[in-house]
């Protein structure tokens, strides 16, 4: 099978390596790619975000799948493109992805299909939005209802900060705040069979202790030795099943990767929102524990024949993984410095811990540099998550980034661990 991998983070960089270690992978390329991706793909200089382009690249490849990794390719009607090639794609339609690109389509798809979220009001006006955080209070949730890489969604005690974000926006969800922890649960779709991954959760604040500004996402754990066994059964049975039928009974099918975010409330399981896409940083840690080949469970989901996949195998082990990111992020991140270390990863840790690249390029002379706001994805496999930790946190005292920032608590309290 010669795949073709369009996008170029750690999210990429993930799917990558683990179609590189497929038997059936026998070419792989990934447009536009990174300075690791380099390592196990053939890249090609192709916008993620021209579908004409990236069609004629998948075509000139005579690629049997193409994959779209981001958001913003999805949204912007890339695998339609493809897919009118006659290519088989992983990745949903332009409509279907409109369940990651517009809040306010997501709510109404899960109020059609019954499926348990927060309560919401969609806000175009300064009354309006005055009224909604009247209407729930604090702590006030607010998300820009359109693409936001992770970073559009305030939570916060703060009126008149929840009220500048909801006024920065053209249109914005204002709704009710969710307690509890939060899980992320990707399932894989071909639109009417629905197969889901093991649960992960992500951090999203900057800071130890989660203080600090949202961003993409700064380490991922799986799996949750603290979750309900019974949770991917009833997360099937109220949100991800009912979602993909609601969608194709609307004559938009959803074929692709569905990853919910969730919240285990006081009152029960409630989605948080949808993404159309793989999950950066949760896939780095879910990819590492899967077993079932990967180019196989996703050629079967662009070809709708999912239902005739075996049940996918999983390592009994955990993983973890810990973002580093650049100087400033994620404010405007400080690009162009060197990365040391990554070869002393390679040499004392591999395979146990390895590095996923994220914002990375080479320069002339063949040097990583850093190229965005987060930069590396540290991630490690171990027996139990005690000791994928330690795995991921000694590869991340090897790499030397100036400026740089990472979290020093990604699954402490999970396993068991004081933060040093």
């Amino acid at each position: 099978m010669k795949v073709l991998v369009i996008g170029g983070g750690a999210r990429e960089h993930a799917l990558c390596r683990s179609l590189s270690l497929d038997p059936d992978v026998s070419a792989l390329h990934c447009a536009p790619g990174n300075a690791g991706i380099a390592e196990v793909a053939e890249l090609h200089g192709v916008n993620a975000l021209d579908g004409a382009a990236v069609a004629e690249l998948a075509v000139g490849l005579e690629a049997d799948l193409v994959i779209v990794g981001p958001e913003a390719p999805l949204v912007a009607g890339v695998a339609d493109a493809v897919r009118d090639r006659g290519i088989p794609v992983f990745g949903p339609s332009a409509q279907a992805a409109q369940l990651e690109g517009s809040k306010a389509f997501a709510k109404d798809v899960m109020a059609a299909a019954a499926v348990p979220t927060a309560r919401s009001y969609v806000c175009t006006t300064p009354q309006e939005i005055d009224e909604a955080l009247d209407a729930f209070g604090a702590p006030y949730v607010v998300k820009d209802d359109g693409l936001a890489a992770g970073k559009g969604v305030v939570v916060t005690e703060d009126v008149e900060a929840a009220r500048a974000h909801a006024l920065a926006c053209d249109r914005v969800v204002i709704e009710e705040f969710l307690d509890g922890p939060e899980v992320s649960l990707f399932a894989v779709t071909d639109g009417e069979s629905v197969v889901p991954l093991q649960p992960a959760q992500d951090f999203k604040r900057a800071y130890d202790g989660d203080q600090g500004p949202n961003t993409g996402g700064m380490g991922a754990y799986s799996p949750l030795p603290w979750a309900d066994p019974k949770l991917v059964d009833e997360v099937m049975a109220t949100v991800l099943q009912p979602t993909v039928d609601e969608l194709r009974r609307r004559g938009t099918p959803f074929s692709g990767l569905l990853y919910a975010g969730l919240a285990i409330t006081s009152r029960g399981v409630r989605v948080i929102e949808f993404n159309a896409r793989f999950g950066d940083p949760e896939t780095q840690v879910v990819l590492a524990r899967l077993k079932t080949p990967l180019a196989g469970l996703l050629h079967a989901a662009a070809t709708g024949t999912l239902a005739a996949l075996p049940p996918l195998r999983w390592s009994d082990g955990a993983a973890v993984t810990v973002v580093i990111a650049s100087h400033n992020y994620p404010d405007t991140p400080r690009t162009g410095d060197p990365i040391s270390g990554l070869a002393d990863v390679a040499e004392e840790d591999a395979p146990e811990a390895y590095v996923l690249h994220a914002g990375t390029q080479r320069d002339e002379s063949g040097a990583v540099l850093s190229a965005g706001g987060r930069v590396l994805s540290v991630t490690a496999t171990g027996s139990d998550l005690s000791t994928a930790r330690q795995r991921a946190y000694r590869a991340v005292g090897r790499i030397s980034l100036d400026g740089s920032q990472h979290r020093t608590d990604i699954a402490a309290k999970v396993a068991g661990e004081a933060v040093s």
